[in-house]
C-alpha cells in the first residue's frame, strides 16, 4: 500500500504571526535623573547621564516602530532594552509612592483588541509588553523563511521555538505582576501567554514534521511526531475555548486552530495505520482509519467559518486518502483475516513524541552583565549580597574543616601503624623523623664532627698570636728598662728621672695576668680536644651521608611457610597508593571550593533579579553542592580505605619481625641524638674560646700600644735629660724657663716637643692619649697628637669611663680604628672617650684597671680574664661559623 509524500502539503505556508502591542510616549530620562540627585548626588547623576540617554533613546525606537525595520534588528531591541529595564527595575522604584519615581505611567494596547489599553505605574507592564512584542517578532520571523525548502522549514523551527520561550518567559516571569489593578488586557495574561506558548511550539513540531516526510522516515516516527503536533494545537485551542480568551480572539484563530488539530489528528492517524498494515494487524488498522476520518468530519461540522481554504483542502485530501486505504483494509478483512474490528474507545491514545521545546530566555534576557547603572548600588541589594556571602562562607569553612579532619585522621593512623616508615625500611628508603633529621642537617651544614679539627687549629692560631703579642709586649718595656738602667749607672745622681719599674709596674702586671689566663686557655684548649678525640666515634654518625645509610634495615623472614610476603606488601603498597589519591583529590576539591569562591560574584544577579532573593541564594547555594557531595564521598572511601590498610598493616606485622626492627630503630635514633648533643656541645665550647682568644688578642693589642707610647715619651725624655746633664757638666747655666733641677717626666702620654702645640681640630676623630703629668702645664702632644689629651696619672685609681654604645663607635688609643664587633651589648669601655664625649678627669686613670671582659669558666679564667672589664667583643681575625648561637654556659664560664 503505498502513501503520498505528504498528506497536509497544502497547508504548507498556512500559520499564524503575532502582532506586536503598541504604546504612547513616556520620558524616562527626566525623572530617573532627578531621583539619582534627590538619593544619591548630583555627581552621580552626571555621570549615569550617558545610561540615561541610551534608555531614552531604546525607549524612542521602541515607540517608533517602522515596517522599515528589520525583524532582526527589532529583536535585538526588544532584548537589550529588556535587559535595561532589568537594571533599572532594582535601582529606580516606579510606584506611585511619594519616595519612589512617582512621574512615570506605561501605557500599552491590546494587541488582539487595539482599543483595550492597561495604564500603570509599574515597570512590570512594561517588561510584561516588551516579552510579548519579542515573542511576536520571533513569530513573524518564522513566516519569513521559505517553507519548502528542508533549511527554511529548519530555520522557521527554531524562530517559533523562541517566541514560544518569549511568550513562556512571560508567563512564568512577568504576566502575574503586570496584571494588577482595574487597567490591564488579556493579551499579556499567563493564560494568553500560555496559550501563545502552545500554538508557536505547535507550529514548530509542525515545520519539523514536514522535514520528516521529506527525508522520508518511516510511518511510525512520522506518526509519533504528527501526533504532538496535534496535541499543541489541542492545548491551545482548549486555551481559546476557555475565559477569558473565549470571547477575546477572532473566530478566524479559534476554526483555524480547531482544524489543525484535528487534522494533525488524522495524520498521526493515517501514518501509524500505514505502519499496523505491514505487521498485518488490520483490525486496528481499520479502527485508526475509521478514528482519522471521524475526527476530520467533525472539525468540518463544528469550526466556525472563516477557516483557509488551503487548510480546507488539506483536510479533504487526507480524508480522501484515509477513507480509500479504509476501503482497501476491509475488503482484505472480509476476504482474507477475518479479525474483529475494536470500537474506537477501546484504543490505546497514539505515541507522540516532542521535537521541540521551548527556548530558555534566561540565558537570553540576563542582565547581570549589564553595565547600564552599574556603580547604583542600593542598601537593601548590598545586604543582600553580605548574606549571600556568609552563607557562602559558611559553606566553604565546613568543608574546608571536613577536608583537614579527613588529612589529620588518615596521618595519624598511618603515625600509628609506622606507615609508609616500613615499607620504605623494607626497600632500603628508611627514614629519619622530622624533627631528627632537620637536627642532622643543621650539623651537617655547619662541617659535622669532621670539621671539628679546623676550629681546633683556629684556637690554636690564636692562642699562638696572643703569646706572640704578649712576648712582644714585655720585650718593649724590658728594652725600655735595660736602657735606663745603662744611662742611670753612667750618669749616676745626675740621673734623676723616675726609674722605669715604678712607671710600668700597673702594666707589667697586666702583662702577667694576660700571661696566667693564656695558661689557663691552654688547659682549657686541652681538655675540649682530648673531648673530641673521646667522642668522635660517638660523633662518627653525623657524618654519614645520607644519614638514613646509618639506620637498620628491615629484611624478609628467612624462612616462610607459604611465601606470600610480596603479595602482602604489594597489597599494602596499593592501599597507601589509593589513600595518597584521595589526599590528592582532597587537596583539588579545597582549591575548586576556593576558586569557586573567588568567582562567586552574584551582585550583578541580585541587581536584576525579578523574584525574591532567598530564591536566587538558594539557586546560587546549590552549585556547591556537588562539591559537598564530592567531599563526603572522598571522606567515606579513605574512612573504609583505612579499615583496609588497618587489617592489612596487621598482616604485614605478623609476617615481618617489626618489633625488632623498630626496637633497633628506636636505639638508632637514641645513638643520633647522643651525638647531635655532644657535638653541640663542643661547638659551644670552641665558639667560646674563639670569642676569648679574639677579645683577649684586643686587649694585649691595646696594652701593646699603650707600652710603645711609654717608650717613645721615654725615648725624648731621655734625649732631652742627656742634653741638660751633658751641658751642666760643661758648667754652662741657662736662664730659661726649662733650667729647674727637677723634673716632671709624663708616663705614657705622648711626646713632647720644644714648639708650641698646634690648634687642636675641632672635627679631629682621633682618641685622646692619656700623659704622665707632674706639673702646672702639660706637655706640647706629639706630632702625631691632633689635639690635646686629657692627663692621667699611672698609679692613681680612676673611675671607670662612659660605656661604648653597641657597634663600637670608639676605639682604643694610640691606634687606628678597627672595624665594629660582631658581638652584641655593650659595657663601659676601658678607652678615653672619643670626640663628642666628656673626658675622664685628669690624673685618674691607671693601667691596673681591668679593661676587657674575661671568661667565668672553668677552662678560660676561672676569675675574670686579668686586667680586663666588661665591655663588646671585636671582630675575630678568623671566620667562625657556627649555626648555634654563643652561650657562655660551657668550658669558657663555669667552674
Amino acid at each position: 500500500m503505498s502513501s503520498p509524500a505528504s498528506s497536509s502539503s497544502s497547508a504548507t505556508n498556512i500559520m499564524l504571526a503575532i502582532y506586536e502591542k503598541k504604546t504612547v510616549t513616556i520620558d524616562l530620562y527626566r525623572p530617573l535623573r532627578n531621583y539619582i540627585v534627590f538619593n544619591y548626588s548630583e555627581r552621580e547623576a552626571q555621570n549615569l547621564d550617558d545610561d540615561l540617554e541610551t534608555l531614552k533613546q531604546m525607549r524612542n525606537n521602541i515607540e517608533r516602530s517602522s515596517v522599515t525595520d528589520s525583524l532582526p534588528s527589532r529583536r535585538d531591541l526588544l532584548q537589550n532594552y529588556f535587559k535595561a529595564l532589568t537594571a533599572v527595575e532594582s535601582r529606580f522604584p516606579i510606584s506611585s509612592d511619594k519616595d519612589h519615581v512617582n512621574t512615570v505611567t506605561f501605557i500599552w494596547h491590546d494587541a488582539f483588541k487595539n482599543k483595550h489599553k492597561a495604564s500603570q505605574q509599574n515597570i512590570h507592564l512594561e517588561k510584561a509588553a516588551i516579552l510579548f512584542n519579542l515573542g511576536a517578532v520571533h513569530s513573524q520571523i518564522g513566516l519569513t523563511f521559505d517553507r519548502s525548502t528542508v533549511e527554511g522549514r529548519r530555520q522557521a523551527s527554531h524562530s517559533f521555538i523562541a517566541a514560544a520561550g518569549a511568550f513562556a518567559f512571560l508567563r512564568d516571569n512577568e504576566s502575574t505582576k503586570a496584571c494588577v489593578g482595574n487597567s490591564t488586557t488579556v493579551d499579556v495574561s499567563v493564560e494568553c501567554a500560555g496559550m501563545l506558548e502552545r500554538l508557536m511550539l505547535a507550529q514548530a513540531q509542525e515545520s519539523v514534521f514536514e522535514n520528516t516526510i521529506a527525508k522520508g522516515s518511516t510511518p511510525g516516527v512520522c506518526s509519533k511526531i504528527s501526533r504532538q503536533v496535534g496535541l499543541y494545537y489541542e492545548e491551545a485551542l482548549a486555551a481559546l475555548n476557555v475565559a477569558p480568551l473565549t470571547q477575546h480572539f477572532d473566530k478566524t484563530w479559534l476554526s483555524h486552530v480547531q482544524l489543525k488539530a484535528a487534522l494533525f489528528y488524522a495524520e498521526a492517524c493515517y501514518r501509524y495505520s500505514l505502519e499496523l498494515h505491514e505487521k498485518e494487524e488490520i483490525a486496528e488498522e481499520i479502527a485508526r482509519l475509521k478514528s482519522g476520518i471521524g475526527a476530520l468530519t467533525d472539525a468540518k461540522k463544528s469550526s466556525p467559518k472563516g477557516a483557509a481554504q488551503q487548510i480546507l483542502d488539506a483536510i479533504n485530501k487526507l480524508e480522501a486518502n484515509l477513507k480509500t486505504n479504509l476501503e482497501r483494509a476491509m475488503k482484505e478483512n472480509d476476504r482474507v483475516y477475518l479479525m474483529r474490528v475494536p470500537p474506537a474507545s477501546s484504543l490505546q491514545p497514539l505515541p507522540a513524541f516532542a521535537m521541540v521545546k521551548p527556548l530558555n530566555m534566561n540565558e537570553v534576557l540576563d542582565a547581570s552583565k549589564e553595565k547600564m547603572f552599574a556603580s547604583l548600588v542600593p542598601d537593601s541589594s548590598a545586604k543582600a549580597l553580605s548574606r549571600y556571602t556568609e552563607m557562602v562562607d559558611d559553606i566553604i569553612r565546613t568543608q574546608a574543616e571536613k577536608l583537614q579532619q579527613g588529612s589529620e585522621l588518615a596521618r595519624v593512623s598511618l603515625k600509628e601503624m609506622d606507615l609508609p616508615g616500613s615499607i620504605l625500611a623494607l626497600e632500603g628508603h628508611a627514614v629519619l623523623p622530622t624533627a631528627l633529621w632537620e637536627d642532622v642537617e643543621a650539623v651537617q651544614v655547619s662541617g659535622g664532627p669532621a670539621g671539628l679539627e679546623g676550629e681546633l687549629q683556629q684556637l690554636r692560631d690564636l692562642r699562638r698570636v696572643n703569646h706572640e703579642l704578649l712576648v712582644q709586649t714585655e720585650e718593649l718595656i724590658q728594652k725600655e728598662a735595660a736602657e735606663d738602667a745603662q744611662f742611670r749607672s753612667q750618669f749616676g745622681t745626675r740621673w734623676t728621672r723616675p726609674q722605669s719599674s715604678t712607671l710600668t709596674k700597673n702594666l707589667q702586671d697586666r702583662l702577667n695576668r694576660f700571661a696566667a689566663n693564656l695558661k689557663q686557655a691552654a688547659d682549657s684548649d686541652a681538655k675540649i680536644e682530648r673531648s673530641v678525640r673521646e667522642n668522635m666515634e660517638l660523633m662518627s654518625i653525623l657524618d654519614r651521608r645520607p644519614i638514613e645509610s646509618a639506620l637498620p634495615t628491615l629484611a624478609k623472614p628467612i624462612m616462610s611457610l607459604d611465601a606470600n610476603e610480596d603479595a602482602i606488601v604489594g597489597t599494602l603498597k596499593q592501599s597507601l597508593r589509593q589513600l595518597e589519591t584521595l589526599g590528592a583529590q582532597r587537596a583539588g576539591l579545597e582549591d575548586m571550593l576556593k576558586d569557586m569562591k573567588r568567582k562567586d560574584d552574584i551582585l550583578p544577579k541580585l541587581m536584576t533579579s525579578a523574584g525574591s532573593h532567598e530564591d536566587l541564594f538558594r539557586k546560587e547555594i546549590a552549585k556547591y553542592n556537588h562539591i559537598c557531595e564530592e567531599i563526603s564521598q572522598n571522606l567515606q572511601a579513605q574512612e573504609q580505605l583505612l579499615l583496609h590498610i588497618q587489617a592489612q598493616n596487621r598482616e604485614f606485622v605478623a609476617t615481618f619481625n617489626i618489633e625488632d626492627y623498630r626496637a633497633a630503630c628506636e636505639k638508632c635514633y637514641k645513638h643520633i641524638e647522643a651525638a647531635i648533643a655532644k657535638y653541640r656541645e663542643i661547638k659551644e665550647n670552641i665558639n667560646e674560646g674563639l670569642k676569648f682568644y679574639v677579645t683577649l688578642q684586643e686587649a694585649i693589642t691595646s696594652v701593646k700600644q699603650q707600652c710603645s707610647d711609654f717608650v717613645m715619651t721615654r725615648s725624648i725624655q731621655c734625649r732631652e735629660m742627656i742634653d741638660e746633664v751633658q751641658r751642666k757638666m760643661s758648667g754652662l747655666s741657662f736662664q730659661d724657663n726649662k733650667s729647674s733641677n727637677t723634673y716632671n717626666y709624663p708616663s705614657t702620654g705622648p711626646p713632647q716637643r720644644t714648639s708650641s702645640p698646634p690648634e687642636p681640630p675641632t672635627n679631629q676623630p682621633r682618641p685622646q692619649a692619656p700623659y704622665y703629668h707632674h706639673q702646672q702645664q702639660p706637655p706640647p702632644p706629639p706630632a702625631y697628637a691632633q689635639q690635646p689629651p686629657p692627663p692621667a696619672v699611672y698609679g692613681q685609681q680612676h673611675p671607670p669611663p662612659p660605656a661604648a654604645p653597641s657597634g663600637y663607635s670608639q676605639h682604643p688609643p694610640y691606634s687606628y680604628p678597627r672595624p665594629p664587633a660582631p658581638y652584641n651589648g655593650g659595657s663601659p669601655s676601658p678607652y678615653p672617650p672619643q670626640q663628642g664625649q666628656p673626658p675622664p678627669p685628669a690624673g685618674s686613670y691607671e693601667y691596673g684597671q681591668p679593661a676587657y671582659p674575661g671568661w667565668q669558666g672553668s677552662y678560660y679564667n676561672a676569675q675574670q680574664v686579668q686586667g680586663q672589664q666588661p665591655g663588646s667583643f671585636p671582630r675575630p681575625p678568623y671566620t667562625v661559623p657556627s649555626p648555634y648561637p654563643p652561650n657562655q654556659s660551657g668550658y669558657y664560664n663555669k667552674q
